[in-house]
């Protein structure tokens, strides 16, 4: 248990801090901008080589685009790629399919087909750009050693892979602070109340007693919805800032986040 003050402002004692990963944890943007773009190109081109006019491409292009949350200044904090599952990424562009006379069946085929080609022609690019283009953001991993020094139980919610989270928090030396990890993978996923609940339980800590830090609305309704104590937003994690409506705290810097251990 231990205090934990924001800007010199006392929040009150805490057993647990839950940490999304995607702009709370990592810098993510540089490879999922990567990502998107990729995506974007491959299905150009699928629908290119079957006879699609250019007209039909640069409409494709604009609908896709606006799903995933690509835009010029790099990608919208609260769009699909920057919060949601690879699964639901990968429903919302079937779903862009059947705008352009794909029936449901063909259209969640071909996301997979494309999502899956893009993943392995990227592997080994996306491997070897791990370590630079999802860096632990600034002063992340000083505050993690921070609370697990003064006792508090860490943990990653994520709708990230299982493999990906770990693979990040091992990259980067994190893996001794993280006591527990609710993925993409673990039912229910977020924005779900119940991944929070799961997650807590797994970790033998009430929800009460934590405190939740991520970059998403949905990140924090979900947080206030499973009863957690304290619902931070952090908003640094991106080249453009999130607009955030249901935080209780706003973190603009991890360290304006103060630890002390409780007497």
């Amino acid at each position: 248990m231990a205090h934990l003050s924001l800007r010199g402002h006392s929040l009150g004692l805490i057993h647990g801090v839950l940490f999304d990963k995607d702009g709370t944890l990592s810098h993510s943007e540089p490879h999922l901008i990567e990502l998107a773009d990729a995506r974007i190109d491959e299905i150009l081109r699928v629908f290119a080589s079957r006879g699609a006019s250019s007209e039909t491409q640069v409409q494709l292009q604009g609908l896709l685009k606006r799903a995933m949350g690509r835009c010029d200044s790099g990608l919208i904090p609260d769009g699909t790629l920057a919060v949601a599952s690879r699964q639901h990424n990968l429903l919302s562009t079937a779903t862009i399919f059947c705008l352009f006379d794909l029936s449901w069946p063909q259209a969640l085929v071909l996301a997979e087909e494309i999502f899956d080609s893009v993943d392995h022609l990227h592997k080994q690019n996306a491997a070897e750009a791990a370590l630079s283009a999802r860096t632990p953001l600034p002063h992340s991993k000083e505050l993690l050693n921070e609370l697990h020094n003064a006792g508090v139980i860490c943990a990653v919610i994520s709708n990230d892979t299982r493999h990906g989270i770990k693979q990040f928090l091992q990259d980067h030396g994190l893996s001794d602070f993280i006591t527990g990890i609710w993925s993409a993978d673990d039912t229910p996923c977020k924005p779900d109340p119940g991944a929070v609940h799961g997650l807590c339980k797994q970790l033998h800590l009430d929800p009460s007693q934590c405190a939740l830090i991520g970059d998403a609305d949905s990140d924090l309704l979900m947080a206030r919805r499973a009863g957690i104590a304290y619902a931070l937003g952090y908003v640094a994690g991106w080249n453009r800032t999130p607009d955030l409506t249901s935080h209780q705290h706003l973190i603009h810097h991890w360290q304006e986040l103060k630890v002390e251990q409780a007497q």
